[in-house]
């Protein structure tokens, strides 16, 4: 499994949020309004207070009320991560300091994606030297052609080494 480990000072998801249900399998059509309000003019806004890494837009996964349960609840985030603390109108979450586990994911959308995430949650954590710290996860799409058979992603989970 390809990732690496990167550290990250406190920084802000800027975008906008909507409560939904966590789907292990296919797409999520609960996640079409958010991304219905990704107009070009949203993009460029967001793209131009986009300071820190991840570059680019960001889907953040947070609040889980059970991450291990289908059909839980949990706030999803369209946006873009900032040194800002605010933006007119739009959500803003906090991320605090930490490290961050980065997995590369390359194949069919969303089959790919979805099989790494779960090599992540029933391989790697059980068998690496770090944790989960309870944060917010994030995931980069390289594109918006989900069509293409090598759509490339990179999920980020908030780690800490074991004790």
């Amino acid at each position: 499994m390809q990732y690496r480990i990167v550290h990250r000072k406190n920084f802000f998801i800027i975008g906008f949020s909507k409560r939904i249900t966590l789907q292990f399998h296919g797409e999520n059509r609960q996640l079409d309004s958010l991304y219905e309000l990704m107009t070009d003019e949203m993009r460029r806004k967001l793209l131009s207070i986009n300071d820190c890494e991840p570059y680019g837009i960001v889907s953040v996964s947070a609040d889980f009320s059970d991450r291990t349960r289908e059909g839980s609840l949990l706030t999803q985030y369209l946006g873009t991560a900032s040194s800002r603390s605010s933006a007119d109108g739009l959500d803003v979450i906090p991320v605090p300091e930490s490290d961050w586990a980065v997995f590369t994911s390359c194949g069919s959308y969303p089959e790919a994606l979805q099989d790494t995430w779960a090599e992540i949650y029933a391989s790697w954590l059980a068998s690496s030297d770090y944790e989960l710290t309870g944060g917010p996860e994030m995931l980069w799409n390289e594109s918006d052609d989900t069509s293409r058979k090598d759509f490339r992603s990179e999920i980020w989970i908030p780690v800490k080494k074991k004790i």
